[in-house]
């Protein structure tokens, strides 16, 4: 009886209110993944250690060359399952994107791989201060 006595709005917010503890739980789940596989570096900390490793921009390749980190090689999220064999593991890998939520995807990707030594760039690419090339075309 107890079902039949609730009206169609409050289904509506109910299905609702799980629709969003579901995304809300998806985005802890992902920060927790990448907290437990990588290492979020500020600018400066991942201008230091970049010389020394593998930078991997995982944006799609039109907004690669409308700008990107001095160095980086695009590895495109939507093909990244493709091109992640090409990743050396003895190298650390400094992963970048708009935010993180992709790059902490990634992550986890490699580190189930056997990677142990990934870093993201914290605040993405929008708030880099560091050196910049953008595409000619």
């Amino acid at each position: 009886m107890f079902l039949a006595d609730i009206s169609v709005w409050a289904w509506v917010n109910i299905i609702l209110i799980l629709l969003v503890a579901y995304l809300l739980g998806m985005q802890l789940y992902t920060y927790i993944s990448g907290k437990r596989v990588s290492t979020m570096l500020d600018n400066e900390e991942f201008k230091k250690g970049m010389k020394k490793a593998q930078v991997i921009d995982l944006r799609e390749p039109d907004t690669f060359n409308a700008g990107h980190i001095l160095g980086a090689r695009n590895m495109p999220y939507s093909q990244f399952k493709i091109y992640k064999s090409s990743l050396r593991k003895d190298m650390p890998v400094y992963l970048y994107e708009t935010g993180r939520t992709i790059a902490t995807r990634a992550a986890v990707q490699l580190y189930k791989d056997g990677f142990r030594d990934l870093y993201i760039l914290k605040s993405g690419y929008d708030r880099w201060d560091g050196k910049k090339k953008k595409s000619k075309y």
